[in-house]
């Protein structure tokens, strides 16, 4: 799974959970069914630090886009599984913020104005058009990055000078991804322990 696909199924995932008062629902293959929910919370805990990842709400989507809640939470970040059928480890953790943001990102609106949000995905992601918040595969002249463990900074257009606007960024420093676009935001690597294996 690309990029572009984690955030569509995390911001899909959210959706009627919004409406539930909680957090966004996307098409992916989910876990559900084919893993416990013990599963579901060990791969979806990997996202984030221990500390934030203990009282997240944990979602699961079905392979049908159903959402359910695996686990309820407490401190207003949600986290989601590794999908199994993209490439690589993408399980993911944002706040509140974050996930409204996905959410408008989904449905191609303008994102919440004065609502900086916060996601981790400290098992890494795979990867994504840095020019393109829609790019499904890598194209001549989309930009396609490769990204490890990092978290994001969403929701802060406008407030991210000196960091790199490259089309082309070195993706080991921070940079801005998306850059021109409402969907802006900033991409912080950072350094985790062991990598997440299936």
């Amino acid at each position: 799974m690309n990029r572009h696909h984690a955030l569509a199924w995390i911001a899909c995932s959210l959706i009627p959970t919004f409406a539930l008062g909680g957090v966004a629902s996307a098409q992916h293959q989910g876990m559900a069914g084919s893993t416990s929910d013990e599963d579901i919370i060990r791969s979806a805990m990997t996202a984030a630090p221990p500390a934030v990842a203990k009282d997240a709400t944990i979602i699961d989507v079905a392979p049908d886009g159903k959402t359910r809640v695996v686990r309820k939470g407490t401190n207003g970040f949600t986290c989601l599984a590794d999908n199994p059928n993209s490439p690589g480890p993408d399980p993911m953790c944002g706040d509140q913020n974050a996930m409204e943001w996905a959410q408008a990102w989904f449905e191609k609106k303008e994102p919440p104005r004065n609502k900086v949000g916060f996601m981790y995905m400290l098992s890494g992601g795979t990867d994504a058009s840095n020019t393109d918040p829609y790019a499904q595969k890598p194209e001549p002249n989309n930009n396609w990055v490769e990204t490890g463990p990092h978290v994001m900074v969403v929701g802060a257009k406008g407030m991210m000078e000196g960091y790199p606007r490259s089309p082309k960024p070195d993706t080991a420093q921070p940079y801005v991804m998306w850059p021109d676009t409402p969907y802006e935001h900033l991409m912080l690597p950072v350094q985790t322990g062991e990598p997440m294996t299936r």
